[in-house]
């Protein structure tokens, strides 16, 4: 792999530079203040290619990939693009030996994930996921708590989150792009939790889903994603993990993840935390405000990756791990058993 003598070597860019939530400009602002350079944009609306030029004054614009990897020398590139392209997207940067980080999710399927990996090891290139919740300060509170041994020992993880409420009318609504309604805050969910687990290794996952009841009050219609879903993970270690994402759920629980302890549970949002334990047989409340987020921390690792030979926190294997149980939940569902894992 090509290394570099300093991040300032390092020349960026992105795929896709839509306006929503301006995700575009936030991933080159945030490689900027890991001091890699902004150099190119690429994106099919050429309205947004002038914002970008607004944003980035002298930046290179491109409207199609393939003239980006002819005519520039950028070499990491973030690929800002619905959830379906990704894999594709992907596998043409590193084919052409560029760097790359997906936003989230990685791919949709296992498979294409697998594929990822393979082409980067192949061509001796980076390949990443933008995981930059992995800093959220709801999770970092979360570990620094449960590795004091506050709630004694994990066993249990349910995700979830959810509401009674009509899916929007865009492309994060269809499950044939955005692949269901576990992979827009479940991949966050999921991350989080597996931090929590730590090493242990998937054996099954099983999958559920309610479908229809939307399906005919969007846009997309029968490709709406499902109404509500759920994916159940099995680990080698005795413990599991439960993710839950509603959209006809008139009586959603608090908290994003509730993680269950032999000696507690730690109710975690992304604002504040309980630890809820009992002494003498009387319930003990103990709460509080979780430290900021350091979301600039995942352009940093990546930065000193290429620059300093620094250890990669979020590997293309890691990035894996939340997608193929989303992969085999969607399986399962379908076939209605567990399915196997193939990766731990």
């Amino acid at each position: 792999m090509k290394r570099f003598k300093k991040a300032s070597d390092i020349k960026v860019g992105v795929i896709g530079y839509g306006g929503a939530f301006n995700m575009g400009q936030g991933h080159l602002e945030q490689m900027q203040r890991a001091g890699m350079v902004p150099t190119a944009v690429m994106e099919i609306d050429k309205s947004r290619l002038s914002v970008a030029e607004k944003d980035f004054p002298g930046i290179e614009t491109y409207s199609s990939l393939t003239t980006m990897l002819k005519k520039s020398d950028v070499d990491l590139l973030a690929i800002i693009t619905p959830h379906n392209t990704h894999a594709k997207i992907a596998l043409q940067c590193l084919n052409a030996g560029r760097h790359i980080v997906c936003e989230k999710p990685f791919a949709v399927i296992t498979a294409e994930c697998d594929k990822i990996i393979a082409t980067a090891k192949k061509n001796k290139v980076v390949a990443s996921t933008y995981h930059n919740r992995h800093w959220d300060g709801c999770i970092m509170q979360a570990l620094k708590t449960i590795r004091s041994g506050a709630i004694g020992d994990v066993f249990r993880i349910e995700a979830h989150t959810g509401g009674y409420c009509k899916p929007g009318n865009w492309w994060r609504s269809s499950k044939s792009i955005s692949g269901g309604i576990l992979y827009d805050w479940g991949v966050h969910f999921l991350e989080y939790s597996l931090q929590i687990l730590g090493d242990a290794k998937l054996v099954e996952v099983t999958g559920y889903a309610k479908t229809g009841h939307w399906a005919n009050k969007t846009k997309w219609k029968a490709d709406t994603n499902e109404d509500e879903a759920r994916a159940i993970a099995r680990f080698d270690d005795g413990r599991w993990l439960s993710l839950c994402i509603s959209s006809v759920d008139s009586n959603p629980k608090r908290g994003a993840l509730e993680i269950t302890g032999t000696k507690g549970t730690y109710i975690m949002d992304h604002n504040s935390y309980e630890v809820i334990t009992h002494s003498r047989g009387q319930k003990v409340v103990r709460s509080g405000p979780n430290p900021p987020s350091l979301w600039d921390a995942y352009y940093q690792n990546v930065a000193d990756h290429l620059a300093k030979g620094a250890k990669l926190v979020i590997t293309p294997e890691w990035a894996r791990r939340p997608i193929h149980i989303l992969d085999l939940a969607n399986r399962s569902a379908k076939a209605g058993k567990a399915i196997r894992a193939k990766h731990a």
